[in-house]
């Protein structure tokens, strides 16, 4: 069975940065997919970017130009450096491993237990 487990998440204020990371183990991990995904307070979980195996990834149209997504198969971790932080981005902060590669959260099969990132005005 296929394992996440995130960190990384902290407070900071606007305009800071964080990096997250989230290893993940498993038979066949490294064929997997592998994604960030957030819940802010009173919304639904909503993708933030993903990567594939051969490190093509999407970016929401939210965090394009200040977040990243990369990934160390060598070290089976996926990493969000995260920079120019805004208030909007609080939330919980998933990753999330899968076989299909989907944009949206129904088609990932694996998920770790989040980790919190609050940004204050």
């Amino acid at each position: 069975q296929v394992q996440l487990a995130e960190s990384g998440g902290d407070s900071v204020q606007a305009g800071g940065s964080l990096r997250l990371s989230c290893v993940f183990s498993g038979p066949n991990a490294k064929w997997h997919y592998l994604a960030w995904f957030r819940q802010g307070p009173g919304k639904e979980r909503e993708p933030v970017a993903n990567i594939d195996i051969r490190g093509t990834s999407r970016h929401a149209e939210s965090v394009k130009g200040r977040f990243t997504i990369s990934r160390d198969n060598a070290r089976n971790t996926v990493y969000l450096q995260m920079n120019n932080l805004k208030p909007e981005d609080t939330a919980i902060y998933y990753c999330a491993a899968g076989m299909k590669g989907t944009w949206t959260a129904p088609g990932w099969d694996y998920w770790g237990q989040g980790t919190q990132v609050t940004v204050s005005s």
